[in-house]
């Protein structure tokens, strides 16, 4: 039975290396060639791609000090790669300019490296004659190939050290550890036999969080937020689960969490918390611009940490419509406290107020909104937002001048499965809201349902051509439709329903050139997005809508329809978007629209 052996053909004196080529001019690489003997393309390209000669071809290099370490490096990266796919009797030679690299004495480097060849023998490939982990917690997946009779790939040895590891966190045991390992290799059998020995250690539970660095957030408030699971069995899920709820805070700019080396009295574990503080004071500003819908400018200021307890307060503002060509220029100002862990580390508790100035085609609103409620994180995906709020409101519309006086239970769910928020390229995205009302005037009581959901898709491993589409879908009730406020009512037609056909251009015809919102609403989006190059990319998209007098797909209702191109420019805070659109069906619009912003249209 013969030991693994080094592809490299003497020990390397890095230090030395070092040494003797500090000196040296800098000079171009004039050509760098790999030859692998009989590979694959698979092995080829991984070989190709670990080798740091064709990397410094690639990138220009022009110090000869660089290639020439380049050239020693490649003896282990190659080699290394050549064991991860199980060739462990390869040959691996490096000349540089017709001499060994490995053989050139450290003190008398060649001054100019105009050429470096490599040539690689892979060899044959070998196979597990054994491969064994023992012992093993319940309910490990170890990787499907790691047995006797499959490639021996190095990594596979690793990624069942792994595994096995993972296991055994998992059931509790915190201090588990790899306490041996035999790995030998048969050269005339082309095998190679994989044992490795794992100590499980005891069975852990959590000790006590401990605080190591000061920070401007209370320390009550860090422990009640971080919600500690002291007393419990040791899980690595639990540890990620306190990370991200003071990530998720915004107050902090680092969470970084680590076991105790010792472990404690009935072998507890205490966990060490070093946190740095997020700049507690953050604003914003945001732009839009339609050709029809005029210019819309939003900003934001923020406090993370406003009471002491990474309480988060937000003061929003829009004002909307600016040149816009129907209706006139609305206004908006919002602002909200969240403080978290108010009912247990995943529910935060909210206050809210805004005012809100529509006005719009069909109508013009003057209200006001006053509420509280609660956030629930039921997964990394999932949350859930319910509320109560006063509500009133000042309107005029085709039923003449109103007010309203509302009590109303915001609810929302939101399933976010997107791989990125700002610009997705798989993944889902459901978000159901519900706002009961009642009247505190009349006692009139009715409700109202939103739905949107998005789907994303590549088409290719580089995600460079993604599919994407999108359904709204909404529906109000009363008793009565004068008990319904017009801006609880549907419309469409803009940039955030339907491209290509004026704001709020299609709702129900009261006659008389005067028309108001419907009671239902559907709108479909789809978008072919591709992207050119790293940072330019490609739209086309359709829109379409329907808006209801009653329930959905009535006789009193219709629909519209745009399509165009769009061009998007990738930045740091999402795609800028430029879309230009033209109707194409519906009688509600008529010439292009453009639509300029930042981030994907949905």
């Amino acid at each position: 039975m013969a030991k693994l052996r080094f592809a490299m053909r003497q020990p390397l004196l890095f230090a030395g290396a070092l040494i003797g080529v500090l000196t040296l001019p800098a000079m171009a690489l004039d050509d760098a060639r790999l030859d692998v003997a009989g590979a694959d393309d698979s092995l080829q390209e991984q070989l190709e791609g670990a080798s740091l000669v064709l990397s410094a071809k690639r990138d220009g290099t022009t110090d000869a000090r660089d290639v020439f370490a380049a050239a020693l490096a490649d003896y282990g990266r190659l080699t290394e790669t050549l064991y991860a796919n199980g060739y462990y009797s390869g040959v691996v030679q490096v000349r540089v300019d017709g001499r060994e690299a490995a053989d050139i004495p450290v003190f008398s480097v060649p001054k100019n490296i105009d050429r470096i060849d490599i040539s690689v023998t892979p060899g044959p490939v070998f196979r597990f004659g054994a491969a064994k982990v023992a012992p093993v917690a319940p309910n490990t997946d170890l990787p499907e190939d790691f047995r006797a009779g499959q490639a021996a790939k190095s990594t596979l040895i690793q990624e069942a050290a792994d595994a096995t590891i993972l296991g055994w966190r998992s059931a509790g045991h915190a201090k588990v550890s790899l306490s041996g390992q035999k790995i030998t290799a048969n050269h005339a059998n082309q095998t190679l036999s994989a044992f490795l020995f794992i100590s499980p250690g005891p069975k852990v539970q959590f000790g006590k969080l401990r605080q190591t660095a000061p920070s401007a957030v209370r320390s009550d408030r860090i422990q009640r937020i971080a919600g500690f699971p002291e007393g419990t069995v040791y899980s690595p899920k639990a540890m990620d689960t306190v990370a991200k709820r003071l990530r998720r805070t915004g107050a902090f700019s680092s969470v970084a969490l680590s076991e105790a080396k010792q472990l404690g009295p009935g072998n507890s574990m205490d966990v060490d918390l070093a946190l740095v503080d997020e700049t507690p004071r953050r604003f914003g500003f945001g732009a839009e611009l339609s050709s029809l819908e005029g210019l819309a400018l939003t900003g934001f200021w923020m406090h993370r940490n406003l009471l002491g307890g990474a309480e988060r307060f937000r003061v929003e503002g829009e004002i909307s419509d600016i040149g816009g060509q129907h209706g006139g220029v609305d206004y908006f100002l919002g602002a909200r406290l969240e403080q978290p862990a108010t009912f247990g580390a995943d529910t935060s508790a909210f206050v809210f107020a805004t005012l809100a100035y529509e006005d719009e085609p069909a109508y013009i609103s003057r209200s006001a909104d006053l509420g509280a409620g609660v956030t629930r994180i039921f997964s990394d995906t999932l949350q859930g937002e319910f509320g109560a709020g006063l509500r009133y409101s000042e309107t005029t519309d085709i039923f003449g001048d109103r007010r309203f006086f509302l009590f109303t239970l915001p609810t929302s769910l939101t399933w976010d499965r997107r791989n990125d928020v700002l610009d997705a390229t798989s993944g889902t995205y459901l978000k159901a809201e519900a706002l009961p009302f009642v009247s505190l005037d009349s006692g009139a009581t009715g409700a109202r349902v939103y739905l949107d959901g998005r789907a994303y898709r590549a088409l290719d491993a580089g995600n460079r051509f993604v599919i994407a589409g999108r359904v709204q879908a909404g529906s109000v009730f009363a008793q009565n439709m004068n008990d319904i406020p017009p801006d609880y009512l549907f419309y469409s037609g803009g940039g955030n329903s339907v491209r290509g056909q004026p704001f709020q251009s299609l709702g129900i015809d009261a006659g008389g050139g005067r028309f108001t919102g419907g009671q239902s609403y559907l709108g479909l989006s789809g978008e072919l997005r591709a992207q050119i190059t790293d940072t330019i990319g490609v739209v086309g998209f359709v829109d379409a809508g329907h808006v209801a007098q009653g329930s959905l797909f009535d006789d009193q209702g219709d629909w519209h329809a745009g399509a165009g191109l769009g061009l998007r420019y990738k930045t740091a805070i999402g795609p800028l978007r430029l879309d230009v659109a033209a109707p194409i069906s519906g009688d509600t619009g008529d010439g292009v629209q453009i639509y300029l912003g930042i981030g994907q249209a949905f």
